[in-house]
């Protein structure tokens, strides 16, 4: 339903209204940039003409209440992708199994039984995730189990969030820190302590952010949901927050992102016009990725509609 909602009001032109908006903010800033750099003569004044700085960080906090909208609806369009790794026999097919709800990964005691990665869509909360269940990581002369060890590399570069499977009846081995080590720098992860069941343990989560530890049990279900909620907190959902969003592109979201980094050094830069200017032009050219192109020539004309160059 959040996405249908959303899908309605891309469709309505909220999308365009809100980025158009922002489009218009950044070419009346810039003009009043270029204007004091190339007609310093004209005595336009950026500060008392304008209040560059001020409208810099009302462009800023647009940009990131669009950004955060653009992302929300990022997710009930695409979903996340998860990728369940770990060592052999940590218990990432029963997890894949408990999260589907069906078994759809073979399960047994033999160390390497899955060798291809397993895929399975599910629904959170309207979020479609797609899990992959993969190989355990391990060093193995077997060419067959090596080809997917392989796989399960190319999974995790390609996940938007990985759940790091641990044996809690044995705690963090050198194998463990060794995988964890191995992963790409950035990537958002979830460690998950598996089977606290053979340990009469509980439930339970510590840490925010990027360092969130789970004890989970994934034979009896115990710690599932508190799995679910800590799935949808790590990519940044917020639950009810459905009514406000439109159906923004991956790219849309790539896109702003990088206009606000443009527009971060920017205000590092304020007393320095020219890096200022240039700045402000990248966050121009981003976001023309999803506008259209705006030229040099369009500038000069919005800087001679506004200002009595030469008058």
């Amino acid at each position: 339903p959040a996405a249908a909602r959303g899908a309605i009001r891309s469709l309505r032109g909220a999308f365009s209204e809100r980025i158009g908006e922002l489009a218009r903010e950044l070419v009346d800033l810039r003009a009043l940039v270029e204007a004091s750099l190339d007609f310093p003569d004209e005595e336009i004044d950026l500060i008392q003409r304008g209040d560059g700085e001020g409208r810099l960080a009302r462009l800023r906090a647009k940009l990131e209440d669009v950004l955060s909208t653009s992302r929300q609806g990022s997710l009930l369009r695409e979903g996340m992708h998860v990728v369940l790794a770990g060592r052999p026999n940590v218990g990432k097919s029963s997890l894949l199994n408990r999260l589907a709800g069906e078994d759809l990964a073979i399960v047994t005691e033999i160390p390497g039984t899955t060798r291809d990665a397993v895929r399975q869509s599910i629904n959170l909360d309207g979020i479609p995730v797609h899990v992959i269940d993969t190989a355990g990581l391990r060093d193995s002369r077997d060419p067959v189990e090596r080809l997917g060890i392989e796989r399960t590399w190319t999974a995790i570069e390609r996940a938007d969030l990985v759940l790091m499977l641990l044996d809690a009846t044995q705690g963090e081995t050198t194998a463990d820190r060794e995988i964890l080590e191995k992963l790409p720098s950035g990537l958002p992860r979830i460690q998950v302590l598996n089977k606290i069941d053979l340990l009469g343990q509980v439930p339970n989560r510590v840490g925010t952010g990027q360092l969130v530890t789970l004890r989970l049990s994934a034979k009896t279900g115990a710690g599932l949901d508190l799995l679910k909620q800590t799935l949808l907190e790590s990519v940044g959902w917020q639950a009810g927050s459905g009514e406000g969003l439109f159906m923004a592109r991956e790219r849309h979201v790539q896109a702003l992102a990088q206009v606000g980094r443009h527009l971060q050094r920017a205000a590092g830069s304020f007393d320095k016009l020219e890096l200022f200017a240039e700045e402000l032009r990248l966050a121009q050219a981003a976001l023309g990725t999803i506008t259209g192109e705006f030229t040099p020539d369009d500038l000069l004309g919005e800087i001679f509609s506004r200002f009595c160059i030469g008058k």
